[in-house]
This record gives C-alpha cells, structure tokens and sequence, in this order.
C-alpha cells in the first residue's frame, strides 16, 4: 500500500452485479452479512448482461418475432390475419420496460437487504485487498473479509470486421437495432447466432448464418440439431457451412469456404462466435489466482479458489448459463460463511431458443457409454402428440437416457416448442435419481406438451401407448 492510502474495511464483497453477481450478495446478506456489490455500472449495471443485453432482451425479441411469424402462418388454421407493419422502435421500448421493470425488481430486493453498490472497476492490490477505480478518477482502496468474484463473461471480436454498432453489431448490438435490416449476415452458427438470426428472419430480414464448422449448433450432438437446420431451411434462412468471414464493405459480406470467396448481401453484419471470461484485468498477478489459457478461473467443489475468495458464473469451467451462476451464487455464498456445502453439474439444463427449441439436461447417450455405462435411449416424437397437432407443431420428440442395469433416468433432451419450460421435470428426474417407472407412472395431463415425457419412458420400458412398440426393445421387467 502506498503511504497516505487509507484502506476502507470490507465485510464481504461480491464483484459483477449479473445473475450469479445479486444472488450472491442477497444469500450472503441473508446470512448475516455485510455486503458490498462492486459493478462498473453500479446501481445501473445491475442484473448484468443476461438481464440488460443478453437472455431477457433477446428473448422478448424471440417473442415478438414469433408472433409475428404466427400471423403469417394462421392461414391453414383458418384465420386469416394480415401483418401490417413491424415496428422496431415500439417493439424496443416494450423491450426496454421489461428489462427496467426487472432490474428495478433487482435493485429494491438489494436495498431491503441492505447491500452497498458500489460504481466501478476492481483490481486487486493483494491478496486480501483492492481498489475500486471510479469514473470520477477517485480510486477507493478496500480490503476485504471474503469476495467472490462474478465478473462474466464479453463477446468474441474479429480483428477485420470491428464492432461499430451500425453496420457490425456484437450480439448487444443486434438487439438493440431500431430496424429491421433488408439484408443481415450472422457470423456463428451457435446459439446465440440462431437465436438472433431467426428473430429477424422472422421480422423481415434476409438472414444468412455462416458457419465455419460443417454444421450450425456444432456442439450439440447432431440428432438434437436436425429439426433446428430443417426449420431454418423452411423459414428461408440460408446457411453457409464450412465457411469463414473475410472483410464488410458497402453492405456485402465477404466470406470464403477455402476454396472459393464470394460476397453476400448483408446491410447489417452480427458477430456471434462465442464469449471470452472477463478475468484478464483484475490484476489476478496481484494475488496467488491463475487463469487458465482461456481466462477460466479453476474452482473447488464449494466455488473457492483461495481461503476467502470464490469465483462463479463464466469466469469459471462449464456452460456459461445465467441459471448455473445463479446456482453457484447460494453456494460460494454459503461455503464462505462457514458452510459445508458443494455445487453439483450434473443436472443443470440447457436452452437454445431457435426454432424448434432445443433443451438437454444429463447425460448423452455417447456420454452415459463414455462413463461405463450400457445406456438405453428411448424416443417419442413430437409428431404423435396430440397437444403438438392443435399448436401445428411436429417437427422434435423428446428422448429419455436411461442406465439399462436399473432404469434410472441419466439425462432428457428436448426438440420442440415449449421445451425450455418442459425441461425442468428432466432436471427434477436426474437430480433425483427418478427410475423409468417413476415418470411413467406420473400422470401428466391430457392433452399437453409435457406428455411426451412420460410416453417417452412407457417406450423405454418396453410398453409404449401412442406409437407402434420398437422392435427389438427389450421389454423390462415390469
């Protein structure tokens, strides 16, 4: 410490004010704490990318969209409705008041729990201590109790197309636009790229993804993402596999496959080829913390990477999903209040939100025989489901991983609409070690989406009711 720095005394300090960020600092201030939430933002950076610029946004923008695409597709239920305009700027400021309604949610839970905010961006000075460097150029030095550092994660950049959120858009970027584009180029085949391309395939624009692996959602096994490629073929979205971007100019996108460069129209470019952990300026040389080659923090089971300092959410291995911060918050929180607690993966769901949806909680079938295990995978299809006819939906199916040596539910992907939501009982089923008959025996109601779940496991067990029983199926003993 510099002579003449005066240290200002911390109880506990959670650094990022995202989902894993608040949900720290309120289990911490539940505990007994005295809680002080460090964001560059303060007060106005509360609830982080997820809520402000990330999954809120994007999936109002989802909703909107798909409205849309629904009014075009009312014909063949009879109803012939006509789209008379998409409104960017309405649609922006319907955006804009849920996300303002949610934070504002956010901030009144901190002030009741009486949490600090403080405005600015945090390097540790030492192991126990940092400094707080504020916009107005007045740095706050604090040494701290415990910390957990839930900093997240930014997007990817591409040297030759810069982000000027104009003309080349970061995924940020893509959602805020106040028009609909003519002509838009998705770099990325991911998630996130298909769920910004296929909102504004939806509301007007010519979309094309272009992809540089051999197929879009690359890591996701591939029987997930066939419904997901097919749909985009009929939306009309065109997908440029084995394909990289070069360089944009004068609304063309130019792009090469490695053999051949070519120019598509693309009026507006979003770069969304992944996110990097924001771990690189805190001055982690400051302190015995390491990154890894990517910026990964590496975590003990309870979230700690030293004695009073845990680490959670993007900055740490694993799905970067806003739910499994959420989850490791109440843990990091905990372990460091004196708490014998751990964080378990095994079942935390995944969502993508194209169209259809696609959500996967557990164990894959490659990866249930990867552990030594003789897997079962049973399938029912979303075209058998009644519920699924009266919504014109039939393209997925819901398929149950089960272990054949004692029918226990390992893992549960889902391919249709809904299925972020229907995904949960998956979770429920893998986390507590449910059977096979345990879910076939629940009734589920009638007719709905979240059948299909139960009929998936009648299949597994060898007595399917909604589809013809699969040869060879070994029948159980039940």
């Amino acid at each position: 410490m510099v002579v003449g720095q005066i240290e200002d005394p911390l109880d506990f300090v959670v650094v990022g004010a995202g989902p894993g960020g608040y949900a720290t600092a309120l289990r911490a201030a539940q505990l007994g704490r005295k809680v002080t939430l460090i964001d560059r933002d303060g007060a106005d950076g509360i609830g982080g990318v997820c809520l402000r610029v990330g999954c809120i946004p994007s999936k109002a923008l989802i909703e909107a969209a798909e409205l849309a695409q629904r009014t075009r597709d009312a014909a063949n239920m009879g109803i012939d409705a006509t789209l008379n305009a998409i409104d960017m700027p309405r649609i922006q400021k319907w955006k804009g008041e849920i996300v303002s309604g949610l934070t504002d949610g956010v901030r009144m839970l901190l002030k009741q729990a009486d949490v600090e905010i403080a405005a600015g961006d945090f390097h540790f000075t030492g192991a126990k201590a940092g400094v707080i460097a504020t916009k107005d150029g007045q740095p706050r030095f604090v040494r701290f109790e415990d910390l957990v550092l839930a900093t997240g994660s930014r997007p990817v950049t591409l040297a030759d197309l810069p982000v000027n959120d104009k003309t080349i858009c970061d995924s940020t970027g893509a959602l805020a636009l106040d028009h609909v584009p003519k002509t838009m180029a998705v770099i990325g085949g991911g998630y996130i790229g298909l769920e910004i391309g296929t909102a504004f395939t939806k509301l007007g624009a010519a979309v094309t993804i272009v992809e540089a692996e051999s197929r879009v959602l690359p890591t996701m096994d591939a029987h997930l993402t066939r419904p997901v490629a097919r749909r985009l073929k009929a939306l009309g979205v065109e997908v440029k596999l084995g394909t990289r971007a070069l360089a944009h100019s004068r609304g063309k996108l130019a792009i090469s496959n490695g053999k051949n460069e070519t120019k598509i129209p693309a009026e507006v470019v979003v770069i969304a080829i992944g996110r990097r952990p924001n771990t690189d300026n805190l001055g982690l040389d400051l302190t015995n913390l390491r990154s890894d080659e990517t910026g990964l923090l590496t975590v003990a089971d309870d979230r700690r990477v030293a004695r009073h300092i845990a680490a959670i959410g993007d900055i740490t291995p694993g799905r970067a999903l806003a739910h499994k911060a959420t989850a490791e918050a109440q843990v990091a929180a905990e372990a460091l209040c004196g708490r014998n607690t751990a964080f378990v993966a095994g079942s935390v769901p995944a969502v993508v939100f194209s169209d259809p949806e696609i959500a996967t909680v557990g164990l894959s079938e490659a990866e249930a025989k990867a552990e030594g295990m003789e897997p079962l995978a049973a399938r029912f299809p979303l075209a058998a489901s009644g519920r699924g006819r009266t919504i014109n939906a039939s393209e997925g199916f819901v398929e149950i991983i089960s272990d054949k040596a004692d029918e226990r539910v390992l893992g549960v992907h889902i391919v249709g609409p809904h299925a972020s939501e229907l995904i949960a009982e998956g979770a429920v089923a893998v986390e507590m070690g449910a059977s096979l008959e345990d879910v076939a025996l629940t009734i589920h109601p009638h007719p709905t989406l979240s059948e299909q779940i139960a009929e998936a496991a009648h299949i597994a067990l060898g007595h399917p009711i909604h589809i013809s029983t699969p040869k060879n199926r070994k029948r159980s003993k039940s």
